[in-house]
């Protein structure tokens, strides 16, 4: 697996414990070999709990579409 692809097609659903066994298991094998990607990972998962404490805070949900834009920008999609 190419970080291209762990990135643009695979982040958000194994974030979301989504992915098939199989791609889940290439997913954490290409992890364990790749210092990079485990950082973005990290990254990633810890703008998910950042935008969510921030939707806690104001009390009002974040747009879906500010959602979307920043999980388009992550992935490079």
């Amino acid at each position: 697996m190419t970080c291209e692809a762990l990135i643009n097609q695979f982040l958000q659903d194994y974030v979301a414990g989504e992915l098939p066994a199989v791609r889940a298991a290439d997913f954490k094998l290409h992890l364990a070999l790749c210092p990079p990607c485990r950082k973005y990972l990290a990254s990633y998962r810890r703008t998910i709990q950042v935008a969510k404490a921030a939707e806690g805070a104001a009390g009002e949900p974040v747009p879906a579409e500010l959602v979307a834009a920043i999980l388009k920008v992550t992935s490079g999609k």
